[in-house]
């Protein structure tokens, strides 16, 4: 996978163009599939040249990954938006409620970005980022040896399945439903994991 292109240089022209870059993509993924859309597309929308365009970006998956990144990051701590004591398998947590809702809000973008099955550049990357905050979550919390990565294998694979099948229409629940099944799975993740 194509490493997202950060902000590195601390140059602000740098982060405007790029910003620019992600919102042309993100409007052109509004209007039809990210493997429809052309690199010509994209640089016409943010008013800028082809020749800039690669200075940021290899191709244009890695502009996709990087135009995902909010929302992984969104996605990853909705998930972890809780101190010591997860909340109920009734009461999950109000962050992850927005975020769904903040999702189905611009499905088409992200329906777009995220193949169904969990596949395409947000779900690799959202996959990849959730299961890494998950081993670092547990390893705090749990002592060592508690089937981590398998634990965190499942919690990616579970949340990014479901909300890709949730986008591309094969689940039909509000946000708030939703996020209330997906809490109680992953619950029963976490219960069904540790050794008795």
């Amino acid at each position: 996978m194509t490493p997202v292109a950060t902000e590195g240089s601390g140059d602000p022209r740098t982060a405007r163009t790029r910003g620019k870059l992600r919102e042309a993509l993100l409007a052109a993924c509004e209007e039809q599939p990210l493997d429809q859309v052309s690199v010509s597309d994209v640089v016409r929308r943010a008013g800028v040249g082809r020749a800039t365009f690669y200075l940021h970006y290899d191709d244009l998956r890695a502009l996709a990954v990087d135009a995902c990144a909010e929302v992984v990051r969104q996605a990853v701590d909705a998930l972890h938006a809780w101190d010591d004591v997860p909340p109920g398998p009734g009461a999950p947590p109000a962050e992850l409620v927005a975020l769904l809702e903040a999702v189905r809000a611009r499905a088409e973008v992200y329906r777009s970005l995220l193949s169904a099955g969990g596949g395409g550049p947000l779900g690799e990357l959202l996959h990849q980022e959730l299961r890494q905050r998950s081993i670092s979550e547990l390893r705090r919390r749990r002592p060592p040896g508690s089937a981590e990565d398998l634990i965190a294998s499942a919690v990616a694979g579970l949340f990014t399945g479901v909300l890709a099948d949730w986008l591309h229409g094969r689940t039909d629940a509000t946000p708030a439903q939703l996020a209330g099944g997906i809490w109680r799975m992953l619950l029963a993740v976490h219960t069904a994991a540790v050794p008795r």
